[in-house]
């Protein structure tokens, strides 16, 4: 069977063709969209689910490479009193409520596809995010398949037009390299990959009666990109649509980096932000990035390791508002980063309908909490939204014409913010609105019965 696959930085989501029309896949408690995080109880026991699942030939070249942690998986599950039947390894929401309820311990990673493109990775990081997909993979595809009742074959799986802002080509082809072999190892026998704003436009062209161009700007929670592209009744009948992109442009920016930027700017004050030492000097703002940057390897791992815990045990000592910065240290020694920024996507979220809107960081501290309104949400993005609208503007510039309509996407395609910076930028081009999650599986879909039926 076909489908079409959104392995997205944000959500996950997948979609059949069912009596000539779309069907999201339920995949987590009857809901079609599933959060893009995996927790493991012992990080040892991802690798150990691929194992489970692989078969003959490749099972064992499997565990010939991966020998010294399937060793450790396996001290791990009788540390942990695992029964054969439970993996220790949750995905979506399970995964997001494991990691609440027990941060100090496990692996817990958001947006892992916001990874896969990083320059300078050594072949050990490579395998592990192959396994981490290997592992998000195998669980959606089992869970749709028990739903559907068939088995999953064939996918075309979206693509951003770059995974990275630095790297090119390379960039994306280590990333593309690691999602076809964890597709593969789900037991997926042909991958195919597309666009995801050309994917979001093919949805979109399915209603045109006339013959368009069309900038189809999709904001991801990892990634934007915008997709300058002829789409119509004279187009959408085509197989091969290469010829179709009159500009491409992309970047690793989105949804997530709007979110670190209004828990840097706005929450991380009551962490110590902007305070000094009783010298006079500064707190350095570095210290506070590394912890809001959940999407970066390197400053994640800086702000957990064992040598800044001991700076922030000397700079405690020195700092004139100790209370303030020992919340921050209350964040480095439960693992706390991810619970932090997702105080500031709610903000984000509330502050789209509401003026004001409260944080809870009760977490933190007992009764604590954040105010912030809309005018400082727009200072704080206010860096975010000028790239996303450069990225706009240079498609534009590259198609050498101006688009007769604009398409947004994606999840924080909804953002008023967004679309105001868009127009100030770009002037009064119709805008159209599609399903700020739905499109991009939709339009996988349908070319994924295009290409393989």
């Amino acid at each position: 069977m076909v489908v079409g696959f959104d392995y997205g930085s944000s959500n996950c989501a997948m979609g059949v063709l069912q009596q000539n029309a779309v069907s999201l896949v339920p995949l987590e408690h009857g809901k079609h969209y599933l959060p893009s995080t995996l927790y493991a109880l012992h990080n040892s026991l991802i690798s150990d689910l691929v194992a489970r699942e692989l078969k003959g030939s490749e099972q064992a070249a499997y565990h010939t490479a991966r020998a010294g942690i399937l060793k450790s998986a396996q001290f791990a599950r009788n540390d942990l009193d695992l029964e054969n039947a439970e993996s220790g390894v949750f995905v979506g929401q399970e995964a997001i409520e494991e990691y609440i309820s027990m941060p100090e311990e496990g692996y817990f990673v958001k947006s892992p596809k916001s990874f896969f493109g990083a320059i300078g990775l050594k072949p050990e990081q490579i395998a592990f995010f192959e396994d981490i997909a290997s592992a998000m993979i195998i669980e959606l595809k089992r869970r749709a398949e028990r739903h559907l009742g068939k088995t999953l074959t064939h996918t075309v799986i979206g693509r951003p037009v770059n995974f990275q802002a630095v790297g090119g080509e390379e960039s994306n082809r280590q990333a593309i390299d690691i999602l076809t072999t964890a597709a593969r190892r789900a037991g997926f026998k042909d991958v195919e990959f597309l666009y995801e704003p050309l994917a979001a436009g093919i949805d979109f062209e399915s209603d045109l009666h006339k013959d368009q161009k069309v900038l189809v700007v999709d904001i991801g929670g990892g990634t934007s990109d915008c997709s300058f592209v002829q789409m119509g009744p004279s187009f959408k009948n085509k197989t091969d649509r290469s010829g179709d992109f009159m500009a491409h442009t992309g970047k690793r920016i989105g949804g997530n980096d709007l979110d670190i930027a209004l828990a840097f700017h706005q929450l991380m004050p009551v962490c110590g932000l902007g305070g000094e030492f009783k010298s006079g000097l500064p707190l350095p703002h570095q210290i506070f990035w590394q912890a809001c940057k959940i999407n970066d390897i390197q400053m994640q791992s800086d702000f957990y390791s064992g040598t800044f815990g001991r700076e922030l045990v000397t700079m405690l000592r020195d700092v004139k508002e100790a209370q303030k910065l020992a919340r921050l240290q209350v964040i480095h020694e439960n693992k706390m980063t991810h619970q932090f920024v997702r105080q500031a996507e709610l903000t984000k979220i509330g502050l789209s309908t509401h003026g004001e809107h409260c944080s809870d960081l009760s977490f933190l501290e007992a009764s604590l909490s954040q105010s912030i309104n809309a005018a400082q949400l727009e200072e704080s993005v206010k860096s975010s939204l000028s790239q996303i609208t450069h990225l706009a503007q240079q498609a534009i510039t590259d198609a050498g014409v101006k688009p007769d309509t604009i398409y947004l996407t994606g999840g924080s395609a909804q953002s008023p913010l967004l679309k105001h910076a868009l127009r100030e930028a770009l002037g009064e081009i119709p805008m159209v609105n599609g399903d700020n999650f739905g499109s991009v599986t939709a339009g996988l879909t349908k070319w994924a019965e295009r290409i393989y039926r």
